[in-house]
């Protein structure tokens, strides 16, 4: 190897050839060049960026910028990069301890490595983000809404200025609206704030207090007055308390909605301030809870509010899955219809009998009533005999015949037959005994003597 000890007398050789003599060195990859190596350096796209500079010029850099030397190999520069370990080293190392593992300058790995420092920074940057806007949710719920309610005052005020005295009285109606809705939901939010406030000061003189008793109280005070400060104390803990805002700035202005008569005008638009809630969101439906293999079927969605009021209008998003408890690779591809008036059709069509788990989400939240069971039985099953009294009847008095009911008439023909073994003593369904006619087919594929006395009995 021809590079240069750290404390040898003379020049330092070429790091990338072995005749040239080091005239400078290359910053970013910490190797030094001779004048036609550094040439070669300038020219080549991957290393055209590196910073280039004079070999004296390093000699009067700070301590910041002299190089590393290798704790194995103290006359070494850490210039490389093993890849496989991971760390960086001399080329010494690469000689040694590091043969034949795959390496490069440490200017040239750093961009890759770098860069993966920078992504684990920026993530941990958005958590930290994501934290402080939680610790000032609360705090910024009231400016949130002062905020909505200017947006929504000059929405108002631009739709409003097209129109003569009507719309204008039309706007003056609906800013008062504004206003009143915006005090209410504040005084919600000021007495929210008032009364944990008042919580908090009550707790912390409680916890004063006993704390004081604690450690400056006589044994027989804090016996004596144990009784009351644990009551106050376990009173205080028993009090429930929101822990989020009482109010949300859910005010919207909507143009298309009729407002009705104006000065006898018809006026659009108005305040909304009715928000979905999916826990007072419910479903019907006559087989909510069971299908039919390979038959179309649904039930509907109805959308309320925050008081269990009807929506009266769409939009919602509405997500509904539903996927076989069994088999995971399989699921029903529903399909949602927004009616246009708070409610939602959803049709699906089972391919595969079985359990389903069905879960029907809005705004990301599950509605009332989901996840729930969905059981979808096999396509129903036509009877392939006949509806009548018995086979031993129908056959003519064959020995042989025999009915799913399980009649047999071994002695030959004696009269009808009626009230041979096994008759169920009404008419019934030769292929399954079934004594209902419109009902479903239970019996299994029919042998070869049943296929011949259902043709017999057919025929008949």
């Amino acid at each position: 190897l021809a590079l240069s000890r750290g404390g040898a007398a003379g020049p330092a050789g070429c790091d990338l050839c072995v005749d040239g003599a080091a005239a400078r060195r290359c910053l970013t990859c910490g190797a030094d060049l001779c004048l036609f190596c550094c040439q070669a350096h300038r020219r080549q796209k991957k290393t055209a960026s590196h910073t280039v500079t004079e070999l004296e010029n390093i000699k009067d850099c700070s301590q910041a910028g002299k190089p590393l030397f290798c704790p194995s190999h103290p006359t070494e520069e850490l210039r490389l990069f093993c890849e496989q370990c991971d760390q960086p080293v001399c080329r010494d190392c690469i000689v040694d301890r590091h043969r034949q593992h795959p390496y490069d300058f440490t200017g040239n790995v750093i961009h890759r490595h770098g860069d993966a420092l920078r992504e684990l920074l920026k993530s941990t940057q958005q958590h930290m983000g994501t934290l402080e806007d939680v610790l000032g949710q609360i705090d910024d719920m009231g400016s949130a809404i002062r905020s909505r309610a200017e947006v929504v005052a000059t929405e108002i005020c631009l739709f409003a200025s097209g129109y003569v005295k009507a719309i204008e009285e039309h706007r003056d109606r609906m800013l008062k609206q504004l206003e009143d809705l915006k005090v209410q939901k504040e005084n919600l939010l000021h007495l929210q704030k008032a009364q944990l406030q008042q919580l908090l000061l009550d707790m912390r003189t409680g916890v004063e207090f006993t704390e004081r008793l604690l450690t400056s109280g006589s044994d027989l005070e804090i016996l004596i007055t144990k009784g009351v400060v644990a009551s106050r104390l376990a009173k205080l803990n028993s009090v429930a308390y929101n822990t989020h805002p009482s109010v949300d700035n859910g005010i919207q202005f909507s143009p298309q909605e009729r407002a009705g008569q104006c000065c006898g005008y018809e006026v659009f638009g108005a305040i909304l301030n009715k928000v979905v809630d999916p826990a007072r969101c419910t479903l019907h439906g006559e087989d909510l809870h069971s299908a039919r293999q390979n038959q179309l079927t649904g039930f509907t969605l109805l959308c309320n509010d925050t008081t269990g009021q009807r929506m009266g209008r769409g939009g919602e998003a509405v997500r509904v899955t539903i996927t076989h408890k069994d088999k995971r690779d399989c699921a029903v591809k529903p399909t949602v219809c927004d009616n246009g008036d708070g409610t939602y059709h959803v049709s699906y069509n089972p391919e595969e009998p079985g359990l389903y788990a069905v879960c029907i989400y809005v705004k990301g939240q599950h509605v009332q009533g989901s996840p729930f069971t969905l059981m979808v039985k096999n396509k129903f099953r036509e009877h392939q005999g006949v509806f009548h009294c018995c086979t031993f009847c129908s056959s003519g008095g064959q020995k042989a015949a025999r009915c799913a009911c399980g009649g047999t008439m071994p002695g030959g023909y004696q009269g009808c037959g009626h009230g041979h073994k096994g008759h169920p003593g009404c008419p019934h369904w030769s292929c399954c005994g079934q004594v209902k006619e419109s009902s479903e087919c239970l019996g299994g594929p029919p042998s070869d003597t049943s296929q011949r006395s259902l043709l017999r009995t057919v025929a008949l």
